[in-house]
Formats: C-alpha cells, sequence, structure tokens
C-alpha cells in the first residue's frame, strides 16, 4: 500500500467520480482506476461501489477513508517538519513587496541576506499589495512584505514594526520654518499624492477625511521619489513614509512631524499559512523580521 494510492483513493471518495478524481490527481483516468483495483486487492475487499452513476463507498472503503485522511495529514506534517529543519538557508525564496518600499528596503536586506546565504536564490517580485496577496495564496511568493491593514483567510500575517509618516515640503514654504504641523493646517494646501492605486495613497486620504476635508490633489505619481521631486518643484506639499526620506536626494524638500495625529504605518510580512517552506523561504523570513525591526526601530523622527 503506498501513500500516493491512498490520495486517489480519497480523492475517488470526496469527488464521488473518477474522472474528477483523476483531474484533481493530474494522472488519467485509466491509472487511476487500475491503482484503487491494486488496493483492494491488497486490501482483500471491495471499497467502491461502482454500480450508480456516482461512485459510491462501501463500509469497508468508509473505514479505510477515515484512516487514509489521518495518515495522509500525518505524512504531511511529517514532510513540512523535516523539510523545516533541513537545510537551513539553502534553495529558493521569492519575496514579494509593495513599490513604497521594496526601494528602500530591500537593497541592504538582500545584501545582508546574501552575505550570510551565498547558496540560496532569492526572486524579488514588486507589486501592489492586492496582487502580492494573490500571489501568495497562489504560491507564487512565498513571503511578501507590505502595510496594514491586510486580513486574508489563509495567510499568516507578522507585523515588523510602524514608522511615522512626514509631512514634505518645498525648503521655502512657510510651514518649513516651524518644527511640526497639524493635518488640519494642511486643509487650503494643494498635495501631490502617490497614487491611489498604492494602499499609501489611500491611507493618506482617509487621514484628511477624518479631519473633516478633501484634500486638492493637484498632481498624483505613481512613485515616491517623483512625488518628492515634484514637492521640490513647488507643486504642493505630501506624506512621505520615513524610509523614503533617508537617502536626501532632493535637497530643495524638508520634512516635519505632523502634531497630535502622528501618523504612521505599519509594515507586516504575509505568508501561506500552510505551504511547506524550504530553508531559504525560512531563513529569509528570519531575516526579514530581524533586518525590519532594527530599520524600523532606529528610524528616527526628523524635527
Amino acid at each position: 500500500m503506498e501513500l500516493f494510492q491512498l490520495q486517489y483513493f480519497v480523492a475517488v471518495v470526496e469527488e464521488g467520480n473518477f474522472t474528477r478524481a483523476a483531474a484533481r490527481c493530474h494522472i488519467s483516468q485509466p491509472a487511476l482506476s487500475q491503482q484503487i483495483q491494486k488496493l483492494e486487492r491488497e486490501c482483500g475487499t471491495q471499497l467502491l461501489d461502482r454500480s450508480s452513476r456516482r461512485v459510491r463507498v462501501t463500509p469497508a472503503g468508509k473505514a479505510l477513508y477515515e484512516k487514509a485522511r489521518t495518515i495522509l495529514a500525518l505524512a504531511t506534517d511529517m514532510f513540512e517538519e523535516v523539510q523545516q529543519h533541513s537545510a537551513y538557508g539553502s534553495g529558493r525564496a521569492v519575496l514579494g513587496a509593495i513599490p513604497t518600499v521594496a526601494p528602500y528596503l530591500l537593497p541592504e536586506l538582500l545584501t545582508e541576506f546574501r552575505r550570510s546565504f551565498p547558496e540560496a536564490e532569492v526572486i524579488v517580485h514588486e507589486d501592489l499589495t492586492e496582487n502580492l496577496l494573490a500571489a501568495c495564496r497562489s504560491g507564487e511568493v512565498d513571503l511578501a512584505i507590505m502595510a496594514e491593514p491586510v486580513d486574508e483567510p489563509g495567510l499568516k500575517v507578522q507585523a515588523l514594526g510602524s514608522e511615522p509618516l512626514l509631512l514634505a515640503l518645498p525648503s521655502d514654504h512657510p510651514l518649513a520654518r516651524k518644527r511640526a504641523a497639524s493635518l488640519r493646517q494642511l486643509e487650503r494646501e494643494p498635495f501631490v499624492l502617490i497614487s491611489e492605486v498604492h494602499c499609501l495613497g489611500r491611507q493618506i486620504l482617509e487621514l484628511c477625511t477624518r479631519e473633516g476635508y478633501n484634500p486638492t490633489v493637484r498632481c498624483q505619481s505613481a512613485q515616491l521619489l517623483t512625488v518628492q521631486r515634484l514637492v521640490e518643484a513647488g507643486m504642493g506639499i505630501s506624506l512621505i513614509p520615513e524610509m523614503a526620506t533617508r537617502s536626501n536626494v532632493c535637497p530643495g524638500v524638508v520634512y516635519r512631524r505632523i502634531a497630535r495625529q502622528r501618523p504612521e504605518r505599519t509594515l507586516v510580512v504575509v505568508r501561506h499559512e500552510q505551504r511547506p517552506q524550504s530553508g531559504a523561504v525560512l531563513a529569509l523570513l528570519d531575516a526579514v523580521i530581524a533586518h525590519c525591526q532594527k530599520r524600523l526601530a532606529q528610524a528616527p523622527t526628523r524635527p
């Protein structure tokens, strides 16, 4: 008796049909039927009643079905545990990140990771939150870094830490002379906004809405660097995640705290709840958690 025979048998019982069971198991129907017959010979009894249109399970088959499900579940757990404890840091891992995180977090993170695990293969997948969640569910992406809120059945979400959203102003703006500003003071200011396809863009709009106004959006961009360049050009003001302000690529922009509300975003890492993970994925997960917590904990709030 082989594990794959039990898998085929369980599929037939649950589908009630050899054709659907064969498609589910990705084999031909004759091959599946042959293995079921072999299993019945080994058991010495009929397991399935094929006399009607829908295949029905016999009393003996029902007993085997319950035991087979338990055996298959135990086998899955065993393989997952063995995989998790072997070859830590080896294999392949696909890491996803949203565009407002990827260019600021991943280069340093992956440089450190490759130094520790040079044999690991890491693929980077940068995309929007909705697409990354779908990729995590399908198995296309092993880990994904994004911002809250995230509530997806079947996916495990782990918080990495929070960072402030800072007010970005042209250096000659009147508010640049202050140490902080309130969201209410921004009501009449034109905004340069990150596109609403990004969760950050939606978050900024919600912050203003809760203050009782809809911001005047003068222009939008899909890139935080472009947003900061447009602020530098005097097109308006914006809210920028702290990590995107560290490179100082826009000397004509100053960053100030938002008084009282102190808006922030929380970053999380998302992964499939049940899918087995390679040694590379496990090591990368540990690296992501350690690096993000360190960076976010050390992120200074600019005066």
